[in-house]
C-alpha cells in the first residue's frame, strides 16, 4: 500500500488534537464495551496521531480505518455471526471471536501505521491475557486471514503517488493559499470505492454562477460569520465552531458512532457490523467529495473573498485582507471548497447510525477533545441534527460555502443508504 505523497496530511492537521487523547494506547484505558470498540478505540486513536507510514495525505487514513473494520466484521462473522461477510468468509472458522477482533485489527494497523508496531504488538498481548485467551486460540488465525485478505484486495486500489495539483489562477477556481503548495489527496476521488461504483456516482451539479443571488448570498454570509475579526457570529454559534474545530473532528468523528454502539449495541457480531457499516460509508463518503472537489475546483471563501471585487457580482464586496475565524494550516484546507469533506462524512455516518437503528430519533451525546470549550459535551435527540450542525460549523469556521455543506451532506446520506443496503446484510 502507498500513501499519496503531499506536502500536506490529515495526520499533521489533527495531530494537534489527538495527542492529549491518545496517550498510551494500552487495553487499561480504553472502553471495554466488548472487543470491536475497543479495537476501534485503539484504530482511531492509531489513525488520528499522525504516525501513518507513508503519511496519509488528506482524509485518506480514514480508508484505512475501514479496512480495519472490515476485517474486524469479516473475523467476527466467519465465526457463526449472523451478517454476511464483507469480503473473506474463513472456512472452518472456531475459536473467540474477541481474539480474531484483536488480531484482525492489530495486522491491518501494523500494515499501515508501523512506527506503532511495537506499542500495537505490546497492546494486543495484553488484550489477550486480560480477556484470558490464548495466542494460540484458533480465533487469532481467523483474525489474521480476514486482515491479510483486506490488505491484498485494496493492494491496487489507486493509491498511489501521482503528479500534484496546483489548481487554476482564474476567477472561480481553486488554487493552493500559503503555505500549502498543492492540493491534498489529489487523486483520492479516482481511488477504488468500497461499495459504490465510483467517485462520480454520486457527484452533484455545479456550484452556484457566480453572478447569481445564490452565491451572493452565500458569499456574504460565510464573509459575515466566518470572519476572525469583526464577526457577526452570537457567543452561541462560536463555542459551536470552537467544539467542532477541524483538527479535533478526527476523533469525534470516530468516538461518536463507537460511543452509540457502546450504549446501544448488545452483541459483538452486531458491534462488528455497525463499525463496519459507518466506516465503509465515511470512507466511500470522502472519496466521492473529493472527486467533487477535483472536478469542480471552486475556491475557497479565503480566495473568493478576497477577490470579490474580481467575480462580476455587484452584490459581493471584496475584502483582500479577510481571514476565516479557524486556522487551518495555518489559513483554509488546501483542497476545493465544493463540496466539504467534514459534512460528507458527517452526513455519512449520521445516516448510517439512523438507518442501523431503524430512527432518526435518538438521544446521543458528542465529546469533543477541544481545550477552549467550556462546555466539552452535546447531547442530541437526532442524529440529522448533528448533520444540521455540521453544516453551520464549516460556514462559522470560514472555510466553506454553505451550498458546499449542503451538497456533501447529501452526498453522504446517498452512500450510506448505498452501503446500508448492500453490506453486512443478513445470511
Amino acid at each position: 500500500m502507498h500513501g499519496i505523497t503531499t506536502r500536506w496530511n490529515w495526520n499533521r492537521w489533527v495531530a494537534a488534537g489527538a495527542t492529549a487523547y491518545i496517550g498510551a494506547l494500552g487495553w487499561s484505558d480504553i472502553a471495554r464495551a466488548d472487543a470491536v470498540t475497543d479495537w476501534h478505540e485503539i484504530a482511531a486513536n492509531t489513525l488520528c496521531s499522525g504516525l501513518a507510514t507513508p503519511p496519509r495525505s488528506g482524509p485518506t487514513g480514514l480508508l484505512d480505518l475501514a479496512m480495519v473494520q472490515i476485517a474486524v466484521h469479516d473475523a467476527v462473522q466467519s465465526i457463526g455471526g449472523k451478517y454476511k461477510p464483507y469480503h473473506t468468509q474463513v472456512s472452518g472458522a472456531s475459536g473467540s471471536p474477541e481474539a480474531a477482533t484483536a488480531k484482525a485489527a492489530h495486522d491491518v494497523l501494523v500494515a499501515f501505521y508501523a512506527p506503532k508496531a511495537e506499542e500495537l504488538g505490546k497492546t494486543y498481548k495484553e488484550y489477550l491475557a486480560k480477556k484470558g485467551l490464548k495466542e494460540d486460540d484458533p480465533g487469532v488465525a481467523v483474525g489474521q486471514k480476514t486482515a491479510a485478505a483486506i490488505i491484498a484486495l485494496r493492494a491496487d486500489d489507486g493509491r498511489i503517488p501521482n503528479p500534484a495539483f496546483t489548481g487554476e489562477e482564474k476567477v472561480g477556481m481553486w488554487r493552493p493559499t500559503e503555505p500549502h503548495k498543492e492540493m491534498a489527496g489529489a487523486t483520492l476521488g479516482a481511488v477504488k470505492p468500497f461499495v459504490i461504483q465510483s467517485g462520480s456516482q454520486f457527484r452533484p451539479g455545479p456550484p452556484p454562477d457566480l453572478k447569481s443571488e445564490q452565491y451572493a448570498t452565500a458569499y456574504n454570509e460565510v464573509k459575515a460569520l466566518g470572519a476572525r475579526t469583526n464577526s457577526t457570529r452570537t457567543p452561541e454559534q462560536t463555542e459551536l465552531a470552537k467544539f467542532y474545530r477541524s483538527e479535533h473532528l478526527c476523533l469525534i468523528f470516530q468516538r461518536t458512532p463507537r460511543d452509540a454502539a457502546i450504549a446501544n449495541v448488545k452483541s459483538i457480531d452486531e458491534s462488528a457490523r455497525l463499525m463496519a457499516l459507518v466506516n465503509i460509508a465515511m470512507a466511500d463518503a470522502i472519496i466521492t467529495v473529493w472527486d467533487s472537489k477535483r472536478h469542480f475546483n471552486f475556491w475557497r471563501p479565503l480566495t473568493a473573498i478576497r477577490e470579490g471585487e474580481n467575480d462580476g457580482n455587484p452584490a459581493t464586496a471584496g475584502d483582500p485582507s479577510w481571514m476565516p475565524f479557524v486556522d487551518s494550516g495555518p489559513h483554509t484546507p488546501p483542497y476545493p471548497d465544493y463540496t466539504s469533506g467534514a459534512n460528507g462524512g458527517t452526513g455519512a455516518y449520521t445516516r448510517m447510525l439512523a438507518n442501523f437503528f431503524g430512527k432518526d430519533d435518538m438521544t446521543f451525546t458528542v465529546t469533543t477533545t477541544a481545550p477552549d470549550v467550556a462546555q466539552k459535551t452535546r447531547t442530541y435527540n437526532k442524529f440529522s441534527d448533528m448533520a444540521t450542525d455540521m453544516v453551520n460549523v464549516r460556514i462559522y469556521h470560514g472555510v466553506h460555502f454553505r451550498f458546499a455543506d449542503v451538497a456533501a451532506r447529501d452526498q453522504g446520506e446517498k452512500v450510506a443508504d448505498e452501503v446500508f443496503k448492500s453490506v453486512a446484510t443478513p445470511k
